[in-house]
């Protein structure tokens, strides 16, 4: 290990010390799983907006849609652009599940479809599932950034990521991941910021970058690269991804009122929107520096050691990794939240003890993190990882949220058809490569089979129940 690497290693040690203080500190205030979990319901707007914009500014963004853009060029673009709609969807068609006082993204489902007991359990275990998935690939891309940062081997810095967040999202809870979330938000837009500055000035300027064999003849967002469909899959498994995502529902429910949730949230996807070019222009940059790096998810750190002076690009690497742990510690959050406040109960047959909350609910900490960080070792690739796991788990969640919420007619087992198709569709396209080819990934059939299928069962299911019912009238009257 170069002296270089060690005093990586060394500061991202500093830096886990900074959050285990931070963490420690909101601690002294909690005295129930709801202060664990949803800070008390308190976070005001600009706590919100940071702790929003921090998970958005996460692995995605700065590894993932970076070492896409090495690959194709504008179309890093698609991350940025699909995130930031989601986002203004969620402000527009969920904000108002906060007056209800939810706890977690299973319990808004289920009272969709009248508080149906199978529905319930089922969601239980699928957005525990999915929130597992989303820590994993954080866990892989802070893993990623601190194996070629220091020279350890991936699975060692996938563990010590995996560790340092166990210890202080489990001391401090949500409150400590809105502050330390707010900090770093502020961090990334600016490094970020700085980054793309001086990697265009690398390179030679824009104009270098828009006649580079990478963009030229790309077409629109590299439609041409990477073609229309898969282009917009991407997009839409973004979109999906924040509208089906737990951790961004339990912004919602944490925050002070629904017109706080919504102001937060709308000025998020503005910042996104316009924060979505900002990869592309890294990653194309990367690109023509070294075109022959051995993963594109490099192409970030990459960058930052050879784009900018050390010192800033080390900030800025270090600030890529906290935006892994942010994004990580909100989905942590959220999985906890599910499995104590929706498994525990039909798990051990009753209610948790109040003087038990907070000790139940750091345990259940470590082991979703546990979880998680034994997924995360068996994959590297972020982009894929998150767009099949999307596809499989949540697109049936985001049609469900979306029936259940405006459609009246919605039942219990159409609930069940909507979450069952989604995933046989997108495990069949998957299977497929001639499909999966032309797709790009499986969230479009996966969300059109979980739509029809919830339609239909609900229109039968409504048929049967109105036939059952006039005849016991008709038997009734005879």
């Amino acid at each position: 290990m170069t002296s270089q690497q060690s005093f990586f290693l060394l500061a991202f040690a500093g830096y886990l010390f900074v959050m285990v203080v931070i963490s420690w500190w909101v601690s002294r205030w909690q005295k129930s799983s709801s202060d664990f979990l949803l800070a008390g319901r308190r976070v005001p707007v600009l706590l919100t907006l940071g702790t929003t914009v921090a998970t958005m500014v996460g692995t995605g963004s700065s590894m993932g849609a970076v070492g896409f853009a090495y690959e194709n060029a504008w179309a890093g673009a698609l991350y940025g652009i699909g995130g930031a709609l989601g986002i203004l969807l969620l402000a527009w068609l969920f904000a108002p599940a906060r007056a209800q006082n939810f706890s977690t993204m299973s319990e808004e489902l289920a009272s969709y479809v009248d508080n149906h007991p199978l529905v319930k359990k089922l969601l239980a275990l699928l957005i525990y599932s999915a929130s597992i998935g989303w820590l994993g690939a954080h866990l892989i891309g802070g893993g990623m950034y601190l194996s070629w940062l220091t020279g350890i081997e991936q699975g060692q810095a996938k563990l010590i990521i995996g560790v340092g967040l166990a210890v202080y999202v489990t001391i401090g809870g949500y409150s400590a991941v809105v502050w330390t979330d707010a900090i770093q938000a502020v961090l990334l837009f600016i490094g970020f910021v700085l980054m793309a500055y001086f990697a265009i000035d690398h390179v030679g300027g824009l104009s270098a970058i828009g006649h580079s064999e990478l963009v030229v003849d790309s077409g629109f967002l590299s439609v041409n690269k990477i073609g229309v469909m898969p282009a917009i899959s991407l997009a839409i498994a973004v979109l999906v991804g924040v509208l089906a995502t737990p951790s961004f529902r339990q912004r919602i429910y944490s925050a002070q009122s629904v017109k706080s949730v919504r102001q937060s949230f709308v000025i998020s996807g503005g910042l996104y929107l316009l924060f979505s070019v900002i990869p592309a222009l890294i990653g194309i940059s990367a690109y023509l520096l070294n075109a022959e790096l051995d993963n594109p998810a490099f192409a970030f750190p990459y960058m930052a050691l050879n784009s900018l002076p050390l010192l800033l690009g080390g900030l800025i690497i270090l600030a890529g990794l906290s935006a892994t742990l942010s994004s990580a510690s909100s989905d942590a959050i959220a999985g906890v939240s599910v499995l104590v406040d929706d498994m525990y109960q039909w798990l051990f047959r009753n209610s948790m003890p109040v003087q038990q909350q907070l000790l139940i609910s750091r345990v259940a900490m470590l082991l979703t993190v546990a979880l998680a960080l034994s997924m995360a070792l068996l994959s590297n690739d972020i982009i894929s990882y998150i767009t099949h796991m999307i596809a499989t788990v949540m697109s049936g969640l985001c049609v469900m949220g979306l029936l259940g919420r405006f459609w009246h007619d919605y039942t219990w087992q159409g609930a069940l058809a909507t979450l069952f198709s989604s995933v046989m569709a997108a495990l069949l396209v998957a299977q497929q490569d001639n499909w999966l080819a032309w797709f790009g990934n499986p969230v479009i059939p996966a969300l059109c089979s979980a739509m029809v299928a919830g339609v239909l069962v609900s229109k039968f299911s409504q048929k049967r129940r109105g036939s059952k019912a006039h005849g016991a009238v008709e038997q009734t009257s005879s």
